[in-house]
């Protein structure tokens, strides 16, 4: 199977996809975007986050025939150009990435926090990250970088 999708604003095309292929192999295996961990292949640990037609989206639970025609960004995708998005500037500023296995997931999960809701409370961070596991950091380093980022972004 011929799958067509738009990965971070780019057209894509994958062939001879296997049709219990996920998203995140394709991403990852296929078209050689890295960023997307694979972790529990389950949906629980949440490294695999994706927007799927700007919504987020577990990529490993995705089948990859269901992304055809869609619009797919992932973690690479959310930064202009060279230039770090403000939630990537935070996470490397404030020591909120570790081992690096959860930080793509717990990126694009920020990222859509910040952009629905420019100001989160401590409570709306932690809701919109609990579908995200780190094994590493503790979280607060990576609280200290979210609140970071929406600060930036609210200046910018």
């Amino acid at each position: 199977m011929r799958v067509n999708v738009t990965v971070n604003g780019e057209p894509r095309r994958a062939d001879n996809v296997w049709e219990g292929e996920s998203l995140l192999y394709v991403l990852r295996e296929r078209l050689g975007l890295p960023g997307s961990k694979n972790a529990c292949e389950q949906g629980e640990c949440g490294s695999c986050t994706v927007y799927l037609d700007g919504v987020p989206a577990c990529a490993c639970l995705v089948a990859a025939g269901q992304a055809e025609g869609r619009d797919v960004v992932t973690v690479e995708g959310l930064a202009s150009g060279e230039a770090l998005d403000p939630v990537q500037e935070s996470f490397v500023e404030r020591g909120a990435v570790q081992c690096g296995f959860c930080t793509p997931g717990l990126l694009v999960a920020a990222h859509d926090l910040i952009e629905r809701n420019p100001e989160p409370s401590d409570v709306e961070i932690r809701e919109a990250l609990a579908g995200n596991l780190c094994r590493c950091t503790g979280y607060e380093k990576i609280l200290d970088a979210v609140r970071d980022a929406a600060a930036k972004k609210a200046v910018r």
